[in-house]
């Protein structure tokens, strides 16, 4: 949750937002911040008795995918390819482990940071870029439009990012001096306007669908 969100929430209503993390997988929570064991920017600690794992990602130092393991880890799926049969969860630490597919950091205290989900990040020249913190300094420069990140294959670099975005004039120029000192592998290749962002019946970004748009805009 962005910074300026947390304090709109506390200034209009009163209201502390505590965020938390989970999945239908964790039944459904696997960390939370409480009242009184809190540091903004995370999701708080794992829940007691739960264990996890933070596979290496090539490209990725400071974090890794997520692995979990405990007693709120749900026993398992029914796949309509075995009727009736119970498929527990699992990933390369064995049986019972739920692999996340999202990309944590644990700080020295146990609270825990995502970073994105594995399938978004870039490979850009060797370095993993995080698609997410791209959106973000998007929304910080330009916070009453809609934005999403997409990858393209590039010959060069492996991949490139590409910004799609409905604020009108945007230009790679504003991006950088609204976010000083910010890195130049987290800039896009390229700033493509669009009339609307791709989004699924749920409101949430399609992605796939933005990948296309991006391919489209591109080629």
């Amino acid at each position: 949750m962005q910074e300026t969100t947390r304090q709109v929430w506390m200034d209009k209503f009163g209201i502390r937002i505590l965020e938390g993390y989970g999945a239908t997988e964790t039944a459904p929570v696997a960390a939370v911040n409480t009242p009184m064991d809190y540091k903004a920017g995370t999701v708080g600690r794992l829940l007691p008795a739960m264990e996890h794992h933070l596979e290496p990602v090539d490209g990725i130092e400071d974090a890794g995918r997520l692995h979990l393991y405990g007693p709120n880890i749900m026993l398992g799926y029914l796949l309509a390819s075995a009727p009736g049969v119970l498929v527990p969860t699992e990933s390369i630490y064995g049986k019972g482990w739920y692999d996340t597919g999202d990309i944590a950091h644990i700080d020295e205290e146990g609270f825990v940071s995502i970073r994105g989900r594995s399938k978004r990040f870039a490979k850009v020249g060797g370095e993993m870029v995080s698609l997410t913190a791209v959106e973000q300094l998007a929304s910080k420069t330009w916070p009453n439009a809609m934005h999403a990140a997409a990858s393209l294959a590039d010959v060069k670099k492996g991949e490139q990012i590409f910004l799609l975005t409905t604020q009108q004039g945007a230009t790679l120029a504003e991006l950088i001096a609204h976010n000083p000192g910010v890195a130049s592998i987290l800039l896009p290749k390229k700033i493509l306007v669009v009339a609307a962002i791709p989004v699924l019946a749920s409101g949430k970004m399609n992605y796939p669908a933005i990948t296309d748009l991006a391919k489209q805009l591109t080629s």
